[in-house]
């Protein structure tokens, strides 16, 4: 078993608490470590896994976990956590996990799941587009899918992920979330692979080669994991076809870096909008 073996990495570092008197990781710990990776693989997915089950009328429940040591892992230790599906069958999902120092491995593992109603706990056939994500994300193909449009077309997916962001999370009065912008710019949502929206984003018109994205918003569950940037590219790209030769945002001083790292440089001082810090950040396009 190699690292080459797998497309998705969770990484930890091993903490004090984990380890014995010989800094070496108690060995019930590796079974917490392929549990956390879990979590970050659904995320890898696109999928608020809460929802997601939700939407799919049912769970997952672990039906076997099996472990074969290899060498130790110890305290302060950088580990990587690889996950792969390697088999959907009628009603369970299997996994091959192996945990990493460096190119060693430590241990290796496989995850049997089965999917069940949840009031019951009976197995019941995994949904055909839960199978499809998880073959299609190991074998390569996008997890989402960006669509864009006006208002009239995207408002309803637009506003599920506006409202549980803005307005329910940061707290800001829906009567200011919603302005007269919405109706002329050009709107854009990302869609897992079973339909739900993720994560919206907004173009609006521009004045004199200029123009602004806003209303930036990913799912706080999905956040870290490059949707959000897919979004701004998409509407970056937008802005291009339209000819508009610069981007401009009011990027939360929490997001800077996101923004950042597409290209966007602050310029001037910061404000306040809505109550929350901001800066003005810009990009040609």
């Amino acid at each position: 078993m190699k690292r080459q073996d797998y497309r998705f990495f969770h990484r930890l570092r091993v903490r004090w608490a984990e380890v014995d008197m010989q800094k070496i990781v108690f060995n019930g710990h590796y079974l917490m470590y392929l549990d956390t990776a879990m979590a970050d693989y659904w995320r890898a997915l696109a999928l608020p896994y809460e929802e997601a089950m939700h939407r799919l009328g049912g769970d997952l429940y672990v039906k076997k976990a099996s472990l074969e040591y290899h060498a130790s892992a110890r305290y302060d230790d950088t580990l990587d956590v690889g996950l792969k599906c390697v088999r959907v069958g009628n009603s369970s999902i299997g996994y091959s996990g192996a945990i990493f120092r460096g190119d060693d491995l430590l241990v290796s593992g496989e995850l049997v799941y089965v999917f069940a109603d949840p009031a019951s706990q009976t197995s019941r056939p995994v949904p055909d587009a839960l199978r499809q994500v998880m073959l299609g994300y190991e074998a390569g193909e996008s997890v989402l899918q960006i669509k864009t449009g006006t208002w009239e077309e995207m408002q309803t997916d637009a506003m599920q992920v506006r409202v549980e962001v803005f307005v329910d999370e940061q707290h800001i009065p829906l009567a200011m979330e919603i302005d007269p912008a919405d109706e002329v710019s050009i709107h854009a949502v990302a869609y897992n692979r079973i339909g739900q929206p993720v994560a919206v984003g907004r173009l609006l018109p521009a004045e004199n080669g200029s123009t602004r994205i806003g209303r930036m918003a990913v799912k706080r569950v999905l956040r870290q994991c490059g949707i959000g940037g897919q979004v701004l590219q998409a509407l970056v790209a937008a802005a291009g076809q339209r000819g508009d030769r610069s981007v401009l945002v009011h990027a939360q001083r929490s997001a800077e870096g996101f923004y950042a790292r597409s290209g966007f440089a602050a310029q001037g001082d910061g404000f306040e909008e809505v109550g929350m810090p901001h800066i003005e950040m810009t990009r040609t396009v």
